[in-house]
């Protein structure tokens, strides 16, 4: 029994030091943060914008999560403004909820994005109203927790719960997309059906946007038969785009 609990802990040793090893050793200040190319130039794109991207978080993190953020263009606007939370301003006593002019669409630290949400026009003009007034009410202004929440994808799970419109479908690598906080019961960051989540640690939800997902220690299994998709930890979203 001692030699199996020694065989285990050491194969899970060697598992998570290759992991960790399998990482970029670029330094983040050497990492790419130029624009992928996805989003509307303002001067060519007179209309509203409004985007919600994911990318790989920096480093080993890259393996398991995504970073997520929110970028908006009013209509004849000359910028976007961003909106994502920073987990490292909170050891500064600081609001982790920023909201600034930036790209759009950055690459996060060497990590290509890809869109989750794209409103253009009189859909985004509609919709951009609903999401400053959830970005400012998002309830942890001054707190982050990588892990289980609150992060940065709590904070795009709980605007999309506020804009049921917006039709977000968060990948299952969103870990502290399922932290509600003391509440037990809640929608779906799609706003089209409803979850049960324990701290985020454990749960499982049914959305349309969605489908059937299970939490077990903020790891996402899942299954959308109305997309022809499946959801894993790590992976991602498997099938129809």
């Amino acid at each position: 029994m001692r030699l199996a609990k020694f065989s285990a802990f050491l194969f899970l040793s060697l598992f998570l030091s290759i992991w960790v090893l399998s990482a970029s050793g670029t330094h983040w200040r050497d990492a790419d943060r130029s624009s992928a190319g996805l989003a509307p130039l303002p001067d060519e794109h007179e209309e509203a914008v409004l985007q919600i991207y994911a990318a790989r978080t920096f480093g080993w993190r890259g393996n398991l999560a995504v970073h997520t953020w929110i970028s908006i263009k009013e209509k004849a606007a000359q910028n976007y403004t961003v909106h994502h939370v920073l987990g490292f301003r909170s050891r500064r006593g600081l609001p982790v909820v920023v909201s600034s002019n930036d790209l759009p669409d950055r690459f996060w630290y060497g990590n290509e994005p890809e869109v989750l949400v794209d409103y253009r026009g009189e859909e985004a003009e509609e919709l951009i109203p609903g999401v400053m007034a959830a970005v400012k009410s998002y309830p942890y202004q001054k707190k982050y927790v990588m892990w289980p929440g609150p992060n940065s994808n709590t904070f795009t799970a709980y605007v999309g719960r506020q804009v049921p419109e917006l039709k977000l479908d968060l990948p299952s690598t969103a870990i502290g997309k399922d932290y509600l906080g003391d509440s037990i019961v809640g929608s779906t960051p799609g706003g089209s059906g409803y979850q049960l989540s324990l701290f985020g640690i454990l749960g499982m939800s049914l959305g349309m946007e969605e489908g059937m997902e299970l939490n077990i220690l903020s790891l996402n299994f899942g299954i959308n038969p109305l997309k022809l998709q499946m959801k894993l930890p790590a992976v991602g979203t498997l099938g129809i785009d």
